[in-house]
């Protein structure tokens, strides 16, 4: 038991005003972090105690299937090299010289380190497979801190690592960490998703994010209400309904047309009287390449999009087409120099595609909602004059045809045809078959069953702890707006600074005060985490207060003591249940129960 009278817990009547987000707010308010910088936060009493209880949810939850470690955050500019990453993390990575002159880093993620121990400590199949995991602080050189936690310069996060002598043995690693995580984000109480996510700087083949559905997010995912499908929109995929093809005109060979003055596809589909769809838009960059491709397409080259004319470019997706370590729009130049026509004005007619993405030229991309179209209109690379009867594939023919578009809101699921919900949301975790990338990059080898030398492959598994607290306090805060109750939250049980506060509404009240010592000793004897508020506040006061700090359970002891009752609210659902004072305990222990089953 804790008396609030003897802890610092410096509640707010206001929040400041450059807090934007829900859980930044609450958060501030409630006295559970404090700024000290931008994207730097000191975590007080009832902030630290609530990110405990969730690293002692992780930790308990990994012990079962790794061992825990403690590295270094001071990395050697050495070991990135070796893995290829000290230029590829860029000003996302915070560097620093000691007073000799050597350059380090502070660690933004440990697979570097990790794979150093691997490739001097095991030497034989005999050790994999192994997983490693820590809890510590990372950093990252945030360009734009933000929303709290949920985008900080320095953070808590806990990363495994697997090392295992095949593929299959990735396989069984991987499928543990999904069954733990599930198990990690349903025991803070998170209502989440998995989602097919891009590795991104990570690598790998394959990779899943955790996410939870909040306005707060940043990312925006595409998740199917019938089946098991979710993906982030930078991997998701929808089947699109079928769009009427517009009537040939004349021989039904590209016709050039007149269009004065209109370059915006608003202005086009208006002219001709035809659908978005109907139009071929173009997208033109300019890809900075990996050193490895340089002699052979040189450090830039040019990726030409067409889509239709009602979709979007998912960057995500063409740089992973394009194997580009940046995309940026191609500037006059560069679009005179592949086109030697306009902005507005840019069609697939006329152009030469490289033969494959590895060999030279413009690499050309058609996205695959226009395969099978006929009769498009698309610009003809020529100020003021457009294309009609352009078909793929007849009138021009791209390196490639892949999925390179944004998934709309209400396209069909491409596994079982329901409309997909598109929303934002907050990713608190993510899991990675990163393959050979680092072990080979950084000659990490064991011998296998014939004695010979082998590559082990690797997975990297993250969860960031403070997400989850700003993922709770996002979704409940949500779910009372939505009930007409702002600035109200609750957390779940189990990550929650404490499980009951017991309010005595008048210390000066001897019967009063005497009944909150028994009642929270007999809460505390019982097994609760209670907070004993023994403040000489007015009453008002402490219930404003107690609801700020997101306790699911409180007691109140007022005027109903005298007919030997107390008050027991419970706050996600705010119904106020009058108990006996002997039954206080059984009562909050049906209530938690039924809430909170034991697995």
């Amino acid at each position: 038991m804790h008396r609030w009278s003897q802890l610092f817990i410096p509640t707010l009547r206001e929040a400041p005003a450059d807090a934007e987000v829900a859980s930044h707010k609450l958060l501030l308010r409630a006295g559970f972090v404090r700024q000290l910088g931008a994207g730097i936060y000191s975590y007080l009493f009832l902030g630290n105690r609530s990110v405990n209880k969730i690293v002692a949810i992780v930790r308990e939850e990994m012990d079962s299937i790794g061992q825990e470690f403690l590295l270094p955050t001071l990395h050697p500019k050495e070991i990135w090299e070796a893995s290829g990453r000290w230029t590829v993390m860029g000003d996302n990575m915070f560097r620093l010289k000691d007073r000799k002159g050597a350059e380090l880093a502070l660690g933004m993620t440990h697979e570097e380190v990790m794979t150093d121990i691997a490739r001097h400590e095991l030497r034989s199949y005999k050790q994999l497979p192994q997983i490693w995991y820590q809890i510590q602080t990372k950093f990252r050189d945030e360009p734009r801190p933000k929303s709290g936690l949920l985008r900080v310069r320095q953070f808590i996060m806990k990363d495994a690592y697997s090392f295992d002598i095949d593929d299959a043995g990735l396989d069984l690693s991987y499928d543990k960490h999904d069954r733990v995580y599930r198990n990690i984000f349903s025991r803070c109480g998170l209502e989440f998703l998995s989602v097919e996510a891009d590795s991104g700087a990570m690598g790998g083949s394959q990779s899943q994010e955790f996410m939870v559905y909040t306005e707060a997010g940043e990312d925006l995912i595409a998740s199917c209400p019938a089946c098991n499908y979710a993906a982030n929109l930078e991997r998701a995929t929808s089947t699109l309904a079928p769009v009427e093809d517009l009537a040939p005109t004349g021989d039904g060979l590209p016709e050039l047309i007149h269009t004065p003055g209109m370059g915006a596809i608003a202005d086009i589909v208006a002219f001709l009287g035809m659908t978005a769809a109907n139009d071929i838009k173009c997208v033109a960059y300019t890809a900075e390449l990996p050193a490895a491709d340089h002699a052979k397409l040189g450090k830039t080259r040019g990726v030409i999009v067409f889509l239709r004319g009602d979709h979007t470019v998912n960057e995500a997706k063409l740089s992973a087409l394009a194997n580009a370590t940046e995309l940026r729009p191609m500037d006059t130049a560069e679009l005179t120099a592949a086109f030697n026509a306009p902005a507005g004005f840019l069609g697939p007619v006329g152009l030469t595609a490289a033969p494959h993405p590895k060999k030279p030229g413009l690499l050309i991309i058609m996205d695959k909602g226009l395969e099978g179209r006929t009769n498009l209109v698309a610009g003809a690379n020529k100020l003021d004059y457009h294309f009609r009867n352009v078909t793929p594939m007849r009138d021009f023919k791209p390196t490639l045809t892949a999925d390179v578009r944004n998934v709309i809101e209400g396209e069909a699921c491409s596994v079982c045809g329901t409309p997909l919900r598109l929303g934002k949301a907050v990713e608190i975790g993510h899991i990675f078959k990163l393959g050979r990338r680092y072990t080979d990059s950084m000659k990490a080898s064991v011998l296998n069953r014939d004695g010979k030398e082998t590559t082990p492959t690797m997975g990297s598994y993250g969860i960031g702890i403070e997400r989850i607290l700003t993922a709770a306090i996002e979704t409940s805060a949500a779910k009372f707006l939505a009930d007409g109750k702002p600035d109200t939250y609750v957390l779940p049980a189990a990550i929650a600074p404490f499980e009951v506060v017991v309010t005595v509404t008048n210390t000066t009240d001897a019967a009063l005060a005497a009944a909150g010592e028994t009642i929270a000793a007999d809460l505390t004897k019982a097994g609760f985490d209670v907070l004993l508020d023994d403040r000489d506040e007015r009453a008002g006061v402490k219930f404003k207060d107690a609801d700020l700090i997101g306790i699911p359970y409180r007691i109140n002891i007022g005027k109903k003591l005298s007919e030997g009752k107390v008050e027991l609210i419970d706050r996600l659902t705010g119904q106020t249940h009058d108990v006996s004072t002997t039954e206080t305990v059984q009562h909050l222990q049906s209530l938690y129960k039924k809430r909170y089953p034991s697995p």
